[in-house]
Order: structure tokens, then C-alpha cells, then sequence
């Protein structure tokens, strides 16, 4: 159960037998994917500690002040996994989700309540007056209803799963691993991967115009995924990778997503490299640390090209 921060302190001093338990920067490295939480962190509103001297799993609670001014109570956990839909700001507070959620529309206005005043009543029937009915037809007897529940027919309440919940059917039957043009694929999120597509194709010659893998398993409905750059040939796939804007991209749960991306595509015979900024840790062994798109990224990424499939196969696609 989540404690404040100084009985938290308090206790993991006790247990450590020391009287800093966590020194200034154990971890930085664990929060530098978040810059915004590093942001918005107040020592002076947490007992003079710096957020580095926090674990990011632990269960404590912290104080934060948003971009819009908002001081609130939230433990690590929550931080890192807030939902991302209703933020106004770049990372979320209770008031600036009050002021995202639209507002209801109230169930009777002054105009329609005078409608509702000047409409006639309709006059009471005397029930002696009131003329005898023919009976009604006896009901037609009902057929019974299978008791087998068909096996595409969840629960009323319940949520879908994977075996459940249905697949985009506009993906083509294609062997697995295979690259194709696909209708479902998003748009380019930013003009960094357009430069980047256009950096690599001055030196490499791959097939334009693919944007999907056909991949074995359902991934989040589909059986295909979209990296940024698709090389066919080489079988691999090139990802470009910030923390946008507000520093919530690739982070927290967006970081398992593509945790589960990297691993259906390997298990379609495909690698992937991923060109990795603002701090984000590795996530496979090809990665690429970069500051951004510089003149050295397109040489880094064909060494690293050459490393997966080695020199004389990679060297047979460069350009003249």
C-alpha cells in the first residue's frame, strides 16, 4: 500500500541501516525516458529528495506540479501509466483531466420545459365508457432456444481477449514474413522518418512504397504490423523512435507495445533496428542511441545493416 514520503524514507532507512539509502542519481538512468516527469517532480513538496533517489516501482506517494500549475498526490507507478487519452497537458493531473472531459448536456433546457408547460393534456377515458375489446389471439408458442452458445459470442459484460476479439479481414493471405502495401497502415507520425527514408534511400536501393509485415499472431487486431521503413530484401525493419513532444511516447505501456512488435516480427524471420532518442533504453540488441537525425545516422545504420547480414549481401544494395 502506497505510504507517504517520509515514512517511506523513514523505513527504507531502517532497512538499509543507512542514513541515505538511495544517493543522488542511483536512478537517473531509470528516469531519463521520462523528461517530463522529470519535469514536473518537486523536491521541495517531497522532503527535499530528488526524484533520481526514487525507485521507479516504488510504492510511495509523490507530489507533482503540472505544466498548467496543478499540485497533486500520484505514486511512480501511476505517473508512468496514465492513460493517455484524456490529458490536456503532457502528463496528467486530476483537474486538467476534469477540464478535458466535455461537459454533460443538461437533461431539460428552459426552452424545452416551456414545450413540455403548453402542450395540451391528454383527457382521462372514463372506464365505463370505454368500448369492449375483442379478445386477442391466444400468444403462438415460442421456439425454444439452443442452450449452446455459439463459440464467437462472448458474455454480455465481459471483455474481449485475444482468442475473441475479431481480426481485420483486410489483411491478404500471404505467407508469413512476408512485406506488402497495406490500407490499414498509419500515416508517417512526423517529418523526421520521411528525412530519414529519404537520407537512406540516397544510399541503399530497397523497394518503395511497402509499409506492412505480414506477421503469425494478432497484433492489436491485425496480422501485420507497420514499421517505419520496410527493407524487403534484407528482411528488416527500421523504427524511429523520440519521446515526442510531450515525452509520453515510447514510454510506459507504448514501450511494451513495441516490445510485442520487436517480437512479432522476429518470429516472422525479420530483425529490427530502432533508431532510439531523448534517452530511451535499448530494447534489442541492434539498437541505435542517437541525439537525433544527424549525418551520421544513415553510415551508423548501414554498419549496423551490415552486422545483421553482413557486408557482401548489405554492399550489393548500396548506390553508386
Amino acid at each position: 500500500m502506497p505510504e507517504p514520503i517520509d515514512s517511506w524514507w523513514a523505513r527504507r532507512q531502517t532497512s538499509r541501516g543507512l542514513a541515505v539509502p538511495y544517493p543522488v542519481g542511483s536512478y537517473r538512468e531509470a528516469w531519463a525516458s521520462f523528461p517530463v516527469l522529470v519535469r514536473q517532480y518537486r523536491p521541495e513538496h517531497n522532503g527535499g529528495i530528488v526524484l533520481s533517489q526514487i525507485p521507479p516501482a516504488a510504492d510511495v506517494y509523490l507530489c507533482w506540479l503540472c505544466d498548467a500549475g496543478h499540485l497533486f498526490v500520484a505514486t511512480p507507478d501511476e505517473q508512468r501509466h496514465r492513460p493517455g487519452r484524456e490529458r490536456r497537458r503532457s502528463s496528467w493531473c486530476p483537474d486538467c483531466s476534469d477540464l478535458a472531459r466535455p461537459r454533460p448536456l443538461p437533461m431539460r433546457t428552459e426552452a424545452v420545459a416551456r414545450r413540455v408547460a403548453a402542450t395540451p393534456a391528454v383527457p382521462a377515458v372514463d372506464p365505463g365508457r370505454m368500448t369492449p375489446q375483442a379478445p386477442s389471439a391466444p400468444p403462438l408458442p415460442s421456439t425454444p432456444r439452443s442452450p449452446e452458445r455459439p463459440a464467437n459470442l462472448r458474455p454480455r459484460g465481459s471483455k474481449p481477449t485475444r482468442a475473441t476479439r475479431p481480426v481485420c479481414a483486410k489483411t491478404p493471405t500471404l505467407p508469413t514474413g512476408t512485406a506488402f502495401t497495406s490500407s490499414c497502415a498509419p500515416p508517417p507520425a512526423s517529418a523526421v522518418e520521411a528525412e530519414l527514408r529519404a537520407g537512406l534511400t540516397s544510399r541503399l536501393e530497397f523497394a518503395a512504397g511497402l509499409n506492412a509485415v505480414r506477421v503469425a499472431r494478432p497484433f492489436f487486431d491485425h496480422l501485420e504490423v507497420w514499421p517505419d521503413i520496410v527493407l524487403s530484401d534484407l528482411r528488416v525493419a527500421i523504427e524511429y523512435d523520440s519521446t515526442g513532444r510531450h515525452g509520453l511516447e515510447h514510454v510506459g505501456r507504448r514501450e511494451v507495445a513495441d516490445r510485442r512488435k520487436d517480437a512479432a516480427l522476429r518470429s516472422a524471420g525479420w530483425e529490427v533496428i530502432r533508431l532510439r532518442t531523448g534517452r530511451l533504453p535499448m530494447l534489442g540488441p541492434h539498437d541505435l542511441s542517437l541525439s537525433g537525425l544527424t549525418r551520421q545516422t544513415v553510415p551508423r545504420l548501414l554498419d549496423e545493416l551490415r552486422a545483421i547480414r553482413g557486408p557482401l549481401f548489405v554492399d550489393a544494395y548500396l548506390r553508386p
